[in-house]
């Protein structure tokens, strides 16, 4: 979508709108400034409604406050940020893959510390403060999926799947009882759970294989296994669902999947990895 300006200098404002994201660009970029998503090419969208996350193009840079990231490489890429002085970015701390000399790490204050550790929830989250350089990457295939958050928005996200989250985000997480007892007999699935308040900010996470994005209207439901879910927006309900597959000799047969009923994102990713700490 183009938007354009009133008066002879309309030209000079006109917009173009980001189909991933929604933010507004000027009408000379090839990429969206806030997500990275191409400009030029327009979404791909199955007949089932799932759509694919944009393919950021190699070198592509993505603003944020006073800070840059730059997206590097295909196959296992790389987030890497130019951080300007006073910005932060938090992250699980085995993610960074180098940084400059005057970047300074801390670590981030989180509750329920020891819950996080039975809960296979990363225990130690670091904070790398600007100016300077820093890079990410996960030591996988994938994708990195850019998520600008606006003022009032909350996102779940499964575990181990963030990369790198800005500053203005505040950062918890939640439980959904019964899913890790579909995977592996744990004790529920949890969630990162990143919200804003009157400020915007970024997260960056990291899909395996490939990613798609489907947006549900209020009171519409997929079933998904659970393996494939990768974020949802907070207004987005999941709840678990036995489905017997067959009687007699077979009768004890199910498949455990995850209801999803809008309205709002759902994100899923095409492969699934199993991390020990799950």
């Amino acid at each position: 979508m183009v938007e354009t300006g009133q008066g002879p200098a309309a030209e000079a404002f006109e917009r173009i709108q980001c189909q991933w994201c929604q933010s507004m660009n000027e009408k000379t970029a090839v990429a969206c400034r806030a997500c990275g998503a191409p400009l030029d090419i327009r979404n791909l969208v199955s007949d089932s409604g799932w759509r694919e996350a944009p393919r950021i193009r190699d070198m592509t840079e993505i603003q944020f406050s006073s800070s840059t990231c730059q997206v590097e490489g295909e196959i296992v890429p790389v987030a890497e940020i130019n951080l300007g002085a006073g910005d932060s970015v938090f992250f699980e701390h085995h993610v960074m893959l180098w940084k400059d000399e005057g970047v300074r790490l801390t670590v981030l204050q989180l509750s329920g510390g020891l819950k996080r550790a039975f809960a296979g929830m990363p225990f130690v989250i670091s904070v790398a403060t600007g100016p300077g350089r820093i890079a990410f990457s996960r030591d996988a295939t994938g994708e990195l999926i850019v998520l600008p958050l606006h003022p009032g928005m909350e996102l779940d996200v499964r575990e181990h799947a963030f990369l790198l989250s800005s500053h203005q985000i505040s950062y918890s997480f939640v439980r959904i009882k019964g899913l890790a007892n579909i995977l592996f007999g744990g004790q529920g699935m949890y969630m990162d759970r990143f919200v804003t308040a009157g400020s915007p900010g970024v997260v960056i996470l990291h899909g395996y294989g490939n990613v798609f994005e489907r947006r549900l209207a209020a009171g519409e439901s997929i079933l998904l296994e659970p393996g494939a879910f990768l974020y949802k927006d907070s207004s987005v309900t999941m709840n678990v669902e036995i489905q017997k597959l067959g009687t007699g000799f077979f009768g004890g047969t199910a498949m455990s999947l995850a209801r999803m009923t809008g309205p709002g994102r759902v994100g899923i990713q095409s492969m699934y990895v199993h991390h020990h700490t799950e």
